[in-house]
């Protein structure tokens, strides 16, 4: 596979970086985009992205902070809090940043047209909000958060949407959960899975207290799942029993 680092050039002026890697792959195929959680595109978003890419997908990783304070930030960093607020407000910035990496995407001559938005914490919501409105085909949500500001986004998306949580995570607390366990029963589209036990940041090696190798494992696989299907191929995967 090859990484690179590239600048993308932004639709409303400037520019941010991204990590892309392309995989050794004959053909067409599909992406994810990886929307990050505060601390940027650290090592644990690249190594997400070399594993998609290893798998025979486009990964990219925009820096969503770069109107900011850019760039990754250890976990120690006050800034990282700083930088993602006002919350919603920034969310709703960084839109046109997951428009653009997917227009930078669309360039690779690997690619077959459709892909997912994969959002991790702060990066969640984009699970919704790229197949809602900004031309992704899937959204993956690992330990996202604000959600339920998100929930009536859900309204008229017909793309598959997978949202998986800990239930001890204190970024989505039980009511959070409990609004979106009902969701699935009404919209076949959308799969919502809670692990008893595992905290916020299961995804993450480098949060040694929360990271949860079982819950990132199945995470990888239902992602890799959807992509599957986005190539044209049987998206169906044996499934961990959640809560």
């Amino acid at each position: 596979m090859l990484r690179k680092d590239i600048k993308i050039r932004s639709s409303e002026g400037g520019e941010f970086d991204c990590y892309l890697v392309t995989p050794d792959a004959e053909g067409k195929v599909p992406a994810v985009v990886l929307a990050s959680a505060v601390h940027g595109v650290d090592q644990d978003i690249r190594a997400i992205a070399d594993e998609f890419a290893s798998r025979g997908y486009i990964a990219a990783a925009p820096d969503l902070f770069w109107r900011s304070i850019p760039g990754p930030l250890s976990r120690e960093d006050k800034r990282s809090a700083q930088r993602s607020q006002p919350r919603l407000e920034k969310i709703k910035a960084g839109e046109a940043d997951m428009r653009d990496t997917l227009a930078e995407v669309r360039k690779q001559p690997q690619f077959n047209g459709r892909a997912a938005a994969m959002g991790f914490c702060y990066g969640g919501p984009y699970a919704i909000l790229g197949p809602k409105r900004l031309g992704y085909d899937a959204g993956i949500s690992c330990h996202g958060t604000q959600l339920l500001d998100f929930i009536k986004e859900l309204d008229g998306v017909g793309e598959p949407v997978c949202i998986i949580w800990g239930d001890q995570d204190h970024a989505a607390p039980i009511e959070v959960q409990n609004a979106y366990r009902g969701v699935p029963s009404r919209m076949k589209n959308v799969e919502v899975h809670i692990f008893p036990g595992v905290l916020h940041g299961y995804m993450m090696r480098g949060n040694a207290k929360a990271f949860n190798p079982e819950t990132r494992e199945f995470s990888m696989a239902r992602a890799l799942a959807i992509l599957s299907g986005l190539r044209g191929e049987d998206q169906r995967q044996p499934l961990r029993k959640a809560v």
